[in-house]
């Protein structure tokens, strides 16, 4: 989908390109014209150092006493993000979840349009969502083809997901983000983004009960904290 693997550049980095495209975008919406490599770090969250070798990687060595130009840097990121085009996504399960990612208005303007949605419950085909009606699941590899869909938001219930996902592979997708809480197991050449909520929350619960125990003075073993947050 994108330049970034083609050309080498280091998964952590292309990791990494997302963080540094949001903190340029809020620079632009400011009005900043040119932004140092400390600064664009601190907006990140990233230190200046690895940002500078990341950027280094795209070409971009910015200007000694000047920085980096916002606008062409964001060129450039977008660019090797594959951003510069329009990817068509489908979304598979318009539950709570899939309506709230349908709706989401930062899609357009980061080079993502919404192609399709499916789903497999009568009394949601057919409702219409952001200007385009659900369709069954049932037509979801003819509607792939037609549409010429990229990316496939998988939204499903846990047990539907992998059955949905052989499906649109057959179909010839190869890039999933995958938001049910299950593994996909997928053949090489496909790559699968997995968004586990739980998960996130699990790790800031660690961190809180981590400041908790620093606060009161009786720490626990992380092991032990470890088992609650599997329990």
């Amino acid at each position: 989908m994108s330049q970034a693997r083609e050309r080498g550049i280091p998964d952590a980095t292309v990791a990494r390109l997302p963080l540094y495209l949001r903190a340029l975008n809020g620079l632009a919406e400011r009005g900043t014209a040119t932004v140092s490599s400390e600064d664009l770090a601190v907006a990140a969250g990233v230190n200046s150092a690895k940002l500078r070798k990341d950027l280094s990687h795209l070409g971009s060595y910015g200007t000694r006493g000047v920085g980096y130009d916002v606008q062409y840097l964001i060129y450039q990121i977008s660019r090797e993000l594959g951003l510069t085009q329009d990817w068509a996504v489908a979304i598979v399960g318009v539950g709570n979840l899939g309506r709230a990612l349908a709706n989401y208005g930062g899609f357009v303007s980061r080079g993502f349009r919404v192609a399709a949605l499916f789903d497999a419950d009568a009394s949601v085909v057919g409702e219409h969502l952001v200007g385009m009606a659900v369709e069954h699941i049932d037509r979801l590899e003819e509607v792939i083809a037609a549409r010429d869909v990229s990316i496939v938001v998988i939204a499903t219930p846990a047990a539907a997901a992998q059955a949905v996902a052989d499906r649109v592979i057959t179909s010839g997708i190869t890039s999933i983000l995958n938001f049910a809480p299950v593994v996909l197991n997928v053949p090489d050449g496909v790559d699968v983004r997995k968004v586990d909520l739980s998960t996130e929350l699990q790790i800031l619960a660690f961190h809180e009960q981590r400041k908790a125990d620093r606060e009161s003075g009786s720490p626990i073993m992380a092991e032990n904290l470890a088992e609650a947050m599997d329990a």
